[in-house]
């Protein structure tokens, strides 16, 4: 018989309702997890929201303060999908509680918050998993098996992109994300974390870099109400944006290779332009998020004018096979958290880390703030 996992999720925003339905999503796709989620409670400060989401869920019970999961013996595991600026207070307390989290990046504003969480789930003996969801795409995998097999050679250059066009309205709401004291670094800790995760995942550590960036949009209104998502607002007191809509950065990594990563929220035109391209001395590998599937591989002895084929993943690659029999059936968002929550499920369960961890979580934030660092000075930063 199946063991249970008791399930909390703090915050029920987009990502809230992502973590739940993965949840509700594990016994179909991972039916040989030795245990299977059982949605205990869910916790959000905004009203209705928390019950809202018991109904829809079914949720056992729904509370507004989050501290109520911590002394809540069912709970065993919880999701933490709250705002950026809270991430550290609920992910230490709920280690120290010995729950196990699995948190949304950048888990904290700066490094030193996602070291603090990550000591005190060590400490605590507990798992942690971190929403670096990206790397979780099959043919994110199958281009690392292809980086590491050595058939394109030796990795020369890269450069990663990350545009989207969510704040690029000039009407969009000056919610906390916004703020420095509550959204952090801007595009760097919403995007550029995956950016600089993706990058590690693919090449290994990043020896150092040189960052610049902007704000393009200088001024928002604020809200009136509660927010979820990117709200528009409109007739409200115009506030300060105090982080950065833009960041461009070199980056050269321990095994010698250089790269590029680029990440932008206000860019018109761009709907979820994620990918990277890896150059290597022998051959190239190309992969675009809105093809999630594909693949483009340049190999051979040809080096000049050597073409490129597309590539269609299949079973063999990740975790495809849990959701799709042959090749070139597509995947989605959604199932790149389902693949993160059997993770998470999987490193309970066994007691030992599947998936992305705390740790990755302090180096991607070790790299943003030599971001900020590297911008403010003008000048290269060591990660060393």
């Amino acid at each position: 018989m199946v063991k249970t996992l008791g399930i909390a999720v703090v915050g029920f925003g987009w990502m809230g309702r992502v973590h739940t339905q993965a949840y509700t999503r594990l016994p179909h796709h991972f039916p040989q997890l030795p245990l299977r989620p059982e949605l205990v409670a869910v916790a959000d400060e905004v009203p209705g929201r928390a019950e809202e989401a018991a109904g829809q869920y079914g949720f056992a019970t729904a509370v507004r303060d989050w501290r109520e999961l911590a002394a809540d013996p069912r709970v065993r595991a919880v999701s933490v999908t709250a705002p950026n600026f809270l991430h550290r207070e609920i992910g230490v307390a709920l280690a120290e509680a010995g729950k196990h989290i699995w948190i949304e990046k950048p888990v904290g504003l700066t490094a030193e918050d996602a070291r603090a969480v990550a000591d005190a789930v060590g400490k605590a003996g507990v798992q942690g998993t971190v929403g670096f969801n990206y790397r979780n795409a099959p043919a994110v995998e199958a281009a690392r098996d292809l980086v590491a097999s050595g058939e394109i050679g030796t990795v020369t250059h890269v450069r990663v992109r990350l545009f989207s066009d969510y704040a690029a309205h000039p009407e969009g709401a000056l919610t906390w994300r916004y703020e420095r004291a509550r959204g952090g670094s801007g595009v760097l800790g919403d995007l550029a974390s995956h950016g600089v995760d993706l990058a590690r995942f693919l090449l290994g550590d990043i020896e150092s870099l040189s960052a610049d960036t902007a704000v393009f949009v200088p001024e928002r209104a604020r809200p009136t109400g509660a927010t979820a998502g990117h709200t528009r607002a409109t007739g409200g007191e115009l506030g300060r944006v105090e982080n950065e809509d833009y960041v461009n950065c070199l980056l050269r990594f321990a095994s010698g290779a250089r790269g590029v990563l680029e990440a932008c929220r206000v860019s018109v035109g761009e709907q979820n332009n994620y990918g990277f391209e890896i150059h290597g001395t022998r051959g190239a590998v190309f992969w675009d998020y809105r093809r999630m599937g594909e693949l483009g591989v340049s190999r051979g002895a040809s080096y000049q004018d050597q073409p490129v084929s597309t590539v269609f993943v299949g079973p063999g690659a990740g975790e495809y096979a849990a959701f799709q029999p042959g090749s070139a059936n597509a995947m989605g968002y959604d199932d790149l958290k389902v693949i993160e929550a059997s993770h998470f499920v999987r490193s309970v369960a066994e007691g030992v880390p599947h998936g992305p961890t705390l740790q990755d979580a302090v180096a991607s934030a070790a790299a943003l703030d030599a971001m900020v660092r590297s911008a403010e000075r003008r000048t290269w930063v060591s990660l060393e």
